[in-house]
């Protein structure tokens, strides 16, 4: 699969969609969804809307990853989206390649950029379930992705242009600066790895995301983030962008939490 493949992917249909639940409490509707993949396999998406027609916003949600955390999955987002539903807008939370907690111990360098690419379709068809939506205002859509779940919304951001905003969560701007943790490589091997990712590092795609507005938040006590590479990743965004700084480490903390509520809240005219 290569950049052209991902930019032409092909689109979510309802044939690809099952709803296994579906329930309403205080005005929320939350859908259960399975969503078939063009890859033979399938993922989970769960959606929090508000009852009834109305114009709402848009919200995508993609976890971060972290093997001993219990938010390493598509339920980390949960509380912050029912909140924004019950603000006006349609959510979704959708489970990831790195939804498997031992994925990072399955993989190898050899899988990473096929994987990658497979996942950047899936965001995009996320997106096309999102915006399907009844009600939906895509003049007011954003995505927001921790960790890995930033760098592969940048990522199918710079292939699609839909999103209106985005808040990119303590993410790094290339890809081997995780994928070469493990399996441990050298030389030429390593080197040649890198250069085969370089066309799909978030680095190189950033600046594709204008005219949307983006907002980063960072750690200052991440080790899989050093300033440096944050500050690089910000500078190579365009404008409008902003970014924030929080006295936490990876996982980031209830602050960057409140100010990401508020962002969204802001940007997304959410009551």
């Amino acid at each position: 699969m290569t950049l052209s493949q991902m930019r032409d992917y092909p689109k979510l249909g309802s044939q690809d969609i099952r709803v296994l639940v579906k329930r309403a409490q205080a005005g929320i509707e939350s859908q259960l969804l399975v969503m078939q993949t063009p890859f033979g396999y399938r993922r989970v998406a769960e959606m929090f809307r508000p009852e009834g027609e109305g114009s709402y916003a848009a919200i995508l949600y993609v976890h971060w990853y972290e093997s001993e955390s219990i938010t390493s999955h598509r339920t980390q987002f949960e509380e912050e989206a029912k909140e924004m539903a019950g603000n006006g807008a349609i959510c979704i939370s959708i489970e990831t390649l790195w939804s498997d907690r031992d994925f990072f111990l399955k993989r190898t360098q050899e899988d990473d950029m096929k994987n990658s690419m497979e996942e950047v379709v899936n965001t995009r068809r996320a997106m096309d379930l999102l915006l399907s939506q009844p009600g939906v205002d895509p003049k007011r859509f954003a995505y927001v992705g921790h960790d890995f779940g930033g760098m592969y919304g940048v990522l199918a951001g710079s292939l699609d242009q839909r999103p209106t905003h985005y808040v990119v969560m303590a993410a790094t701007p290339r890809f081997p600066d995780w994928y070469l943790y493990l399996p441990k490589l050298e030389g030429e091997a390593r080197e040649a790895f890198i250069r085969q990712m370089a066309e799909i590092d978030p680095i190189t795609h950033v600046p594709n995301l204008s005219p949307a507005e983006v907002f980063f938040q960072f750690a200052t006590d991440d080790f899989h983030v050093p300033k440096e590479r944050a500050e690089e990743f910000f500078s190579a965004a365009k404008d409008p962008r902003e970014m924030k700084w929080y006295e936490a480490g990876h996982g980031l903390n209830e602050t960057a939490t409140l100010d990401r509520k508020a962002w969204l809240k802001q940007k997304l005219r959410l009551g």
